[in-house]
């Protein structure tokens, strides 16, 4: 089981392996990276030196802020990992990388990305709805970039298919600042948390 540790010591983050075609993406990132430095959070993500990925450690490492990068070795092998931060790990699978990136992280973000920043994403969520874990799972909507996507969330509720409160348990703001101060102040709600009742 994947304890909460009730404190964000490691930030787990998905997003993009490209830039996006707005600005406002790698200034979130920049963004993020300040606040994670100011709240001595260290950063775990997918090991990348592109898009925002790249952006993210970057900015995460000129604050000072201790980077984690877990990537599969066919990427690696593309001259896709970004070997300037504190500890690249190469591994054997996707499977794997997410596995691990689950195990050392306290809290996960996704920011603005593609089908594999999607699939991160609700890959954690539904551990999360499972009782896997009890971690704090959050959408930065940056430019109302998740916009129809939480739409989507909300007409699952109202057609049956997610329970009210695991859609809750999916924490969403626009600025990293807001985000993590809900991150932090997340407290799993009665049912929800480590082997609770997903039917209920």
């Amino acid at each position: 089981m994947l304890e909460n540790t009730g404190r964000l010591h490691r930030l787990c983050v998905f997003c993009g392996s490209s830039s996006g075609a707005r600005d406002e993406y790698a200034g979130a990132a920049r963004e993020l990276a300040a606040e994670l430095a100011g709240r001595d959070i260290e950063l775990v993500y997918g090991g990348g030196n592109v898009g925002l990925m790249g952006v993210l450690a970057d900015a995460a490492l000129g604050h000072g802020v201790r980077v984690t990068g877990i990537i599969p070795r066919g990427l690696a092998d593309r001259e896709l990992a970004h070997h300037g931060i504190d500890d690249l790990r190469v591994v054997d699978s996707m499977h794997t990388r997410k596995a691990l990136m689950a195990e050392l992280s306290d809290g996960f973000v996704a920011m603005p990305g593609g089908i594999g920043t999607f699939e991160e994403f609700f890959e954690i969520l539904t551990w999360r709805q499972l009782g896997l874990h009890a971690k704090p799972c959050g959408l930065l909507d940056v430019a109302g970039y998740y916009s129809e996507l939480l739409a989507l969330l909300d007409r699952s509720v109202t057609e049956g298919f997610l329970k009210p409160k695991h859609r809750a348990a999916v924490l969403v703001a626009t600025t990293p600042a807001q985000l993590l101060d809900r991150m932090q102040a997340y407290r799993p709600a009665p049912g929800t948390a480590i082997g609770g009742d997903i039917r209920t």
